[in-house]
């Protein structure tokens, strides 16, 4: 009889190996027994016989190692390893603690219990951290992203430093859906959008990069309503741009409803009246501001043209994507139903509902499969959408 052991002291398995030979002049009949726990004996009884040694060894072994490689299939992917959150926002953003809430409760919703990170990779309003996710990070499942919804709008101006695909990504899921509002410092002498229509020198409103809705909300208002904003890009993020507004070098700047009325210094500047909003992107005006007209009582009002109303539609496509999160492309499938759930699962933890509480944000999230599907129809777009897309962010 050939016996071996599976040693549960080691790391792998050590064999150990003893050839009994019937002592009754009799051949065993063949019968092999396996085992998937370490530290279980595996016989394999063989004829008797010097000739048989070498099969009969070959036989035992194969049957160990087979069981050694049930084993290492059975343990969870991401035990013992580490997923790291890309964010191409900088720390404090909204984006930046979204993704921090989720590193500190998904992990216990994923088989192995990982370990998250999180990474600030700002620059080009998200596009590095996009770029990086998309053509650098490892196809593995460990490396996530969340960055601006609207970076699809440089791939469709054909902008020549984007090195992805949005409808290729990997979509997990959004918690929440973003409309937009725009507000103005009350000590200007813009007090209301005909204000704007009518003044002299436009308004300055900064924003990020061409992709966020900094940007294409004013200049949307700017080129289809005749509603003139001087545009200032460049800020790093949020912060710089509220420090903007705050010495003067800024008068207006878009951003979400949700966070306008959820943290600093919005609460005080609103409260205090330092800034008031005069535009907002819902179809119907959210309850907390409702004499602040909409953008698409303001399309009706200026009499906007049927294709700038359809184009409308796309650049607000980005508040259903709200605060995105993806993982790169080519992601095992198994992998990508397992940080799914865990995405959505977390989204119910109590823990993380008292987090969101304490901030007053609200979970209004929405599938990666269903991201998944809308990004592949606003990358489809007809010729003439992308066309007047180019000319608005300056293609």
């Amino acid at each position: 009889m050939i016996r071996a052991y599976c040693g549960a002291d080691t790391v792998g398995c050590r064999s150990i190996f003893r050839r009994e030979m019937e002592t009754d002049g009799k051949e065993a009949v063949s019968a092999v027994t396996t085992s998937r726990t370490f530290g279980d004996k595996v016989n394999a009884w063989v004829p008797g016989g010097l000739e048989s040694d070498m099969k009969s060894f070959a036989l035992a072994l194969w049957f160990i190692l087979a069981s050694i490689s049930n084993l290492q299939a059975q343990s969870p992917f991401y035990q013992g390893k580490t997923i790291r959150i890309v964010v191409g926002n900088i720390a404090g953003d909204a984006y930046d603690l979204w993704a921090r809430i989720f590193a500190q409760h998904m992990g216990k919703y994923i088989p192995g219990n990982p370990n998250f990170i999180v990474q600030n990779m700002t620059g080009g309003g998200g596009l590095v951290a996009a770029n990086y996710v998309y053509a650098v990070a490892k196809p593995d499942g460990l490396t996530m992203g969340t960055f601006g919804p609207s970076l699809y709008f440089d791939q469709l101006a054909g902008r020549k430093e984007v090195q992805f695909d949005w409808s290729k990504f990997t979509w997990i899921g959004t918690p929440e859906q973003t409309e937009f509002i725009l507000i103005m410092r009350t000590d200007t002498p813009y007090k209301s959008i005909e204000d704007i229509r009518k003044a002299a020198q436009p308004p300055k409103c900064g924003s990020t990069g061409t992709g966020t809705s900094g940007y294409y909300i004013p200049k949307f208002l700017d080129e289809n309503m005749a509603l003139k904003f001087n545009i200032v890009t460049g800020y790093p993020g949020g912060g710089e741009l509220d420090l903007g507004i705050e010495r003067g070098e800024l008068h207006c700047r878009n951003l979400t409803i949700s966070t306008y009325f959820a943290r600093e210094p919005f609460l005080t500047w609103h409260k205090n009246g330092f800034v008031r909003p005069i535009m907002q992107t819902p179809k119907k005006r959210d309850a907390r501001v409702p004499d602040v007209p909409t953008i698409y009582e303001l399309m009706d009002q200026y009499k906007t043209s049927e294709a700038s109303r359809r184009l409308a539609t796309v650049l607000l496509a980005p508040a259903i994507f709200g605060r995105p999160m993806v993982t790169t492309p080519g992601v095992p499938p198994d992998r990508v139903k397992i940080l799914r759930d865990a995405y959505h699962t977390s989204l119910k933890d109590p823990a993380l509902l008292e987090d969101l509480k304490r901030r007053r944000w609200e979970v209004d999230a929405i599938s990666g499969e269903e991201m998944a599907k809308l990004a592949k129809d606003v990358i489809a777009q007809p010729p003439e959408v992308i066309e007047r897309m180019k000319k608005l962010l300056g293609s």
